[in-house]
């Protein structure tokens, strides 16, 4: 790991490069893309080896904090004793979660699958013995939840790999294109092992930057993928040539360009399970920060890190748990909705029902007073407190008979109503939202 659709009619950019959508038309790419612009949040999970002593998942020995040699001893510590796969699934269900996303191949090479290609994985190298993959996916299917395959494509541990540590290298490609090429079959053929094993419905690439599109074969990658499954989708990092863009970490300032995007995000500043980093979000903030993106017409795909044991830090479980019962409370607010209006008509996040008639505001924290909102070129039939029903009046101020330009709304909260982390009012509008977007005065 290293590294804004505007109700109505603005045009957005796609991101898919022209090669890459030479046999795959504008309206099959919106079409694969709707559930997961529906789904809004998804679950990432960084599981490996890297668990057991708790280091920087593969990055530790790359940046020769520990040797390679005492990371890879990590294989005789994951045990998965406590793996759960059915209470992982249940867990993500509960969180409100539409998708999850699990490693099945970090930067250090090792599988979480029993890969044909090396001894290199956890049913080979480590006590737990067993493919750990198979049973999640199958878990995540049950409860009806999407399965997306986290995949590196570099892999720092490969003797056919050119990079290896931060200040090292094996051999350059110009001089050696026979080893490269040997790379090439490996590692495409792990990903055809899960592929054809798992069949996932998105692709989580991750390690494109060191390679260029022509090394990695990212045509052919893509071609293999969506013709074993047309649906398939794939992330942004396989350099350019996917379907969506994936922020990390840090929240855009202004809504990203993209049709669709997710933002990538831990519960506390590490993806996997390190135990000196109590650095732990809150159910708050998490929650302000998902509303955040929906508002700006993306997902968020929230991080968990398990123990070796295969169990899950209660912190993360609080989290995980809290957004969920939020997320029920609001679901008509956040999933299947798009992203609300631009910034500066209010203070806060909103969503749009798709048909744009009804508008939802977002109110972090408590509210004391009025709330205001600014430009909204619509008549207001009703407003509503999600998630209890409360009728709620508004009153519109300054405006002027003679001008076009709206007055403002004002509606009080009052406290009894509002929510312990994030109220969400609806207001039904008379037709889809209209907005004021000028500079005042006489002429509006």
């Amino acid at each position: 790991m290293k590294r804004i659709v505007v109700a109505g009619a603005m045009a957005l950019h796609c991101m898919i490069p022209a090669k890459a959508q030479q046999k795959t038309s504008p309206e099959e790419i919106r079409s694969k893309m709707q559930w997961f612009a529906d789904a809004k949040l998804g679950i990432f999970i960084h599981w490996g080896i890297y668990s057991v002593k708790g280091v920087d998942e593969s990055w530790s020995f790359h940046n020769k904090k520990i040797s390679h040699a005492d990371y890879m001893a990590q294989l005789k510590g994951f045990t998965a004793d406590k793996y759960d796969p059915q209470a992982w699934a249940d867990l993500i269900s509960e969180s409100g979660a539409r998708y999850a996303v699990i490693t099945t191949k970090h930067h250090d090479g090792v599988a979480l699958w029993d890969t044909k290609f090396n001894k290199l994985s956890t049913a080979k190298s480590t006590p737990a013995k067993r493919d750990v993959l198979a049973p999640f996916f199958n878990a995540l299917r049950k409860n009806n939840i999407k399965a997306g395959a986290y995949f590196s494509l570099l892999d720092w541990t490969s003797p056919d790999y050119p990079g290896f540590l931060k200040d090292s290298s094996r051999y350059k490609i110009s001089e050696q294109p026979q080893r490269w090429a040997r790379f090439q079959a490996f590692y495409q053929g792990q990903m055809a092992e899960v592929m054809k094993q798992f069949n996932p419905d998105l692709w989580w690439f991750d390690g494109d930057w060191e390679r260029s599109a022509d090394e990695w074969q990212a045509v052919k990658v893509r071609k293999m993928l969506t013709d074993f499954n047309p649906n398939a989708i794939i992330n942004g990092r396989l350099t350019g040539y996917g379907d969506y863009e994936t922020p990390e970490q840090n929240f855009p300032v202004e809504r990203p360009h993209y049709n669709w995007w997710e933002l990538c995000m831990t519960i506390n500043n590490n993806w996997g399970w390190q135990p000196q980093d109590t650095n732990w979000k809150t159910p708050y903030e998490i929650i302000t920060i998902f509303a955040d993106a929906i508002s700006n017409g993306g997902n968020m795909l929230l991080d968990i890190g398990p123990k070796a044991d295969g169990t899950i830090p209660p912190e993360q479980v609080n989290v995980l748990k809290e957004l969920g019962k939020w997320n029920k409370k609001h679901e008509k607010a956040i999933f299947s909705t798009i992203g609300g209006i631009p910034q500066g008509h209010f203070y806060g996040p909103t969503t749009l029902s798709k048909d744009s008639t009804s508008l939802y505001l977002f109110l972090p924290g408590k509210v004391s007073g009025n709330i205001m909102l600014k430009g909204l070129d619509n008549k207001i039939q009703d407003i509503t407190v999600v998630g209890n029903g409360a009728k709620l009046q508004h009153k519109i101020v300054g405006k002027i008979s003679w001008s076009p330009v709206p007055g403002l709304v004002y509606i009080t909260v009052p406290a009894n109503v509002q929510d312990e982390y994030m109220t969400v009012l609806e207001l039904k509008l008379d037709k889809p939202v209209k907005l004021y977007r000028g500079k005042g005065g006489l002429n509006g």
